[in-house]
């Protein structure tokens, strides 16, 4: 291509850059390097594909999973572009041919593993090319404690002293700034070479429940905003996972499980049913969805506690991703807090990275008990400004209702401290309670002061205000001991009354609160019929192909037509998302579509 703008035109059908693609594409065709943080969805892709079509020779793209491989180069390839990826899931003749034409120089981009990439004969292969660019996908995945961690990843830097002369770019969704700066040490960029763009995801609803009957709870989410619709489900265990997926299927779901324990071909199967059925639900560990371009995922839920900001971050931007409403919806509760404790205390790391990961945990929590606008947590974690709300997550849509709590916290920190800092929150809230189960008698805590103080607060408001006692650091969570609740440092003062606590009141269930930018609200009802006509010409197009529907046009695309009506191939090449490849491909169809709506 001659220039950055004719391939974003022509070849991606977009008629302009967003944010900072152009100033970073330009620095990149120049022979420069860059580190880009751009939101999932935000076009970080873009970033070294078109330099990639712009500079002479191949661009290098290094990508950690197979299917991630498979899928962009499919996607590329129906756009005209000269694509191939080269990893251990192909056959030799399938790898001959991609090495032939890598020799050739007939590719415009090559994606290639981590591990691919350290072998010496591939090595000496690239010696003999012409590289206009190496990409470093997800790369996050550098970090030597990154939740997705590769030790391959490491020996990049042993290819950029090599090839110095050949730009470099890396992009990832997720990085704070610790994470950012091991990535430009490792690979050897310098500080002027970060470009982070604003982290904001506005079309995302953030909702954190309570976890109390966690099925209940998802299946009421589930029937009330997104009865249909194809959506992910994390699970922290491999074994709840599979009940999870069980458990939605019955309730009659199109639901199916991922993890790393399943074989290789059961979730390669998976993930691409996910990718190219609608409505479909995939429960999954965080194995699953590392780079997943799929643009309609309309929720992301999540039953356990994710392990930071950062990975909460990651996960829940696989929603949304084509700018429509969506939503990331989680149910939490004190034994995450426990259970990811006990993760965090088995981890190969010394104390400092021990230490780090229960700076990470202590975050999320912050984040779970807010009362404060959600968003505005989020993008303060990375370091981005914000307003003071937002109009989009379930703290701004319906303020809590915030109460003193000095009185109630002394009666949790005196319980504590009086049955001797041995217990978890279920005995700890018996006790307050004045409940003689089993535990509390074999311990003879019925005898205590403290025994029945608390029984003008209802069990689930005493979870909750434990929790937000943890969150406050008031009280910690013991792992070695089972989860037991221990005092902070800042009791006495809180116990002599020289610290006030606020707390926000749970209500008995939040209203729901639908996303007032719905995709039907987006539409007249003229338009919502013709939205759905032209969806059913995607499906059918999609299924002669076999391919994801949302590989043709985005909803956004389908919606941009829905509003326009063009009438001739001229006019379609103007709705956002219609480049030229596409418009002699599918423009037909859907013209044929239009016209006939109309009459």
């Amino acid at each position: 291509m001659k220039n950055p703008e004719t391939a974003l035109r022509e070849v991606f059908g977009f008629e302009g850059f967003r944010d900072r693609q152009c100033e970073i594409i330009d620095r990149i065709i120049d022979g420069d390097d860059a580190f880009v943080v751009m939101p999932t969805g935000g076009g970080k892709s873009l970033c070294y594909q078109i330099p990639s079509l712009v500079r002479e020779g191949i661009g290098i793209v290094i990508s950690p999973l197979i299917s991630l491989m498979d899928d962009q180069v499919h996607h590329l390839q129906k756009l005209g572009i000269r694509a191939s990826a080269l990893h251990s899931g192909q056959d030799r003749e399938v790898q001959r041919v991609v090495r032939r034409d890598m020799e050739a120089g007939v590719l415009d981009l090559l994606y290639v593993s981590p591990e691919r990439l350290g072998t010496q004969s591939f090595r000496d292969a690239l010696e003999k090319i012409e590289i206009a660019l190496f990409a470093v996908d997800e790369a996050h995945c550098i970090t030597q404690w990154g939740h997705d961690f590769r030790p391959e990843y490491l020996r990049i830097t042993e290819l950029r002293k090599k090839f110095a002369q050949v730009p470099c770019v890396a992009v990832t969704a997720t990085a704070d700034a610790p994470t950012r700066q091991e990535i430009l040490e490792r690979l050897l960029f310098r500080n002027e070479d970060l470009f982070v763009s604003g982290f904001d995801r506005p079309n995302i609803k953030y909702t954190v429940v309570p976890k109390k009957n966690w099925k209940m709870q998802l299946l009421q989410f589930l029937k009330e905003e997104h009865p249909s619709d194809c959506g992910i489900v994390y699970c922290l265990s491999r074994k709840r996972v599979e009940k999870v997926a069980t458990w939605l299927t019955d309730q009659g779901f199109v639901a199916i499980p991922y993890h790393a324990g399943l074989n290789s071909s059961l979730r390669e199967a998976n993930q691409n049913r996910f990718l190219n059925e609608e409505g479909l639900i995939v429960v999954a560990t965080i194995a699953f969805g590392l780079g997943i371009d799929k643009a309609n995922v309309r929720f992301v839920a999540h039953l356990d506690l994710p392990r930071s900001v950062e990975a909460y971050y990651q996960e829940t931007g696989r929603a949304g991703r084509d700018g429509l409403p969506a939503d990331a919806w989680m149910a939490y509760g004190l034994s995450d807090v426990v259970n990811l404790e006990r993760i965090i205390k088995k981890s190969e790391g010394d104390d400092s990275h021990v230490r780090r990961e229960r700076h990470r945990l202590t975050a999320m929590v912050k984040y779970c008990e807010t009362p404060r606008c959600r968003r505005r947590m989020i993008l303060n974690h990375f370091g981005q400004e914000s307003p003071n709300g937002c109009p989009n997550c379930d703290n701004c849509l319906d303020p809590v209702e915030m109460w003193k709590g000095t009185a109630a916290a002394q009666l949790a920190i005196s319980c504590v401290q009086r049955t001797g800092q041995r217990f978890g929150a279920g005995h700890i809230i018996d006790v307050l309670l004045g409940r003689k189960s089993k535990k509390v008698l074999r311990f003879q805590h019925e005898t205590t002061s403290v025994f029945g103080s608390g029984v003008d607060i209802r069990s689930d408001g005493w979870h909750s205000i434990l929790r937000q006692l943890v969150a406050q650091d008031v009280i910690k969570v013991d792992t070695e001991a089972y989860g037991a609740l221990k005092l902070g440092k800042s009791v006495s003062e809180i116990l002599r009354g020289d610290r006030e606590i606020m707390l926000k009141k749970e209500p008995a269930r939040r209203r729901a609160i639908h996303n007032p930018s719905s995709r039907d609200r987006m539409l007249a009802p003229g338009e919502q019929k013709l939205f759905e006509a032209l969806r059913s010409t995607r499906l059918d197009l999609a299924r002669k192909q076999g391919i994801p529907a949302y590989r043709i046009f985005h909803d956004s695309t389908l919606i941009d037509m829905s509003r326009k009506r063009p009438t001739d191939l001229e006019a379609l090449g103007k709705i956002s998302g219609v480049g030229k490849v596409k418009k002699e491909r599918y423009g037909d169809p859907f013209l044929k579509r239009i016209r006939a709506h109309a009459l």
